[in-house]
């Protein structure tokens, strides 16, 4: 795996290994991760952001699975690498699939064109199935794309991290009277997801409303119109890993 060659090195050039992740995380900058894999030659190699894009456990370098590591961005240009359990499970939902019937009374023929998440999304938004999961009607969609974070900061254990202007990207958000919602979308089987994805804009728009901040993980099965839904919380504002299932519904469009 290249991700693994590139790291490898980057760990043996700065001696990662031999830091006290008890204590603190390492700090790692974009310039650094550059400078040890310049003589790379592929672009997978030595592309800053395709090496720190480790979205699923499974996606991380052998080097950050063997040691219980994963990495966050704190600002621009630099990164935390951290001891703990940096991602959150989806699970299964093992319930009985719900029936849904459009609220709207016309066939979306433009909804069958592509296969994006945002697509997805819209169609699901479009038929009413995300007012109905949050049963709130007073949804609009309101926020999307991407966005650069106030300053904050949360532990994960006992460590503090410090983040400032990082920036994030929202699949699709809703306001209603009394909420916002954040949705996370995917259009393939997704077992497991990086907090990091939910956390971070929750934290951004909890700044900006006294609203409750919602945030949403979406999925759409392939070939099928079967739309599942997770709903995550956050025990603790300061906490990464007080994430928590709230519900889960699956729906098949009738």
């Amino acid at each position: 795996m290249a991700n693994s060659k590139s790291w490898n090195k980057i760990f043996r050039d700065y001696k990662i290994l031999e830091h006290d992740f008890d204590k603190s995380p390492f700090l790692l900058s974009a310039s650094q991760i550059k400078k040890s894999v310049q003589n790379f030659k592929e672009t997978t190699q030595k592309e800053v952001r395709i090496l720190c894009k480790q979205d699923t456990k499974e996606s991380r370098p052998q080097v950050f699975k063997e040691n219980g590591l994963f990495i966050l961005p704190i600002r621009n240009g630099f990164y935390n690498i951290i001891k703990g359990e940096g991602y959150v499970d989806i699970p299964e939902i093992k319930k009985e699939t719900t029936l849904y019937k459009s609220k709207l009374d016309f066939r979306l023929d433009s909804s069958k064109v592509g296969d994006s998440e945002m697509q997805h999304l819209d169609y699901a938004y479009a038929l009413s199935l995300i007012r109905t999961f949050a049963k709130d009607d007073s949804l609009v969609l309101t926020i999307r794309g991407r966005k650069y974070t106030p300053e904050f900061d949360f532990f994960v254990n006992n460590q503090l991290i410090k983040v400032s202007s990082v920036q994030t990207e929202v699949d699709a958000g809703y306001e209603g009277k009394e909420q916002i919602i954040l949705v996370e979308a995917k259009n393939v089987a997704t077992t497991n997801v990086i907090i990091r994805q939910l956390f971070y804009p929750f934290r951004q728009w909890q700044n900006c409303t006294r609203k409750k901040v919602s945030t949403l993980f979406f999925e759409k099965e392939s070939n099928e119109d079967i739309y599942s839904v997770w709903e995550f919380r956050f025990k603790d504002i300061k906490n990464y890993n007080s994430i928590e299932l709230v519900k889960s519904e699956k729906f098949k469009i009738n």
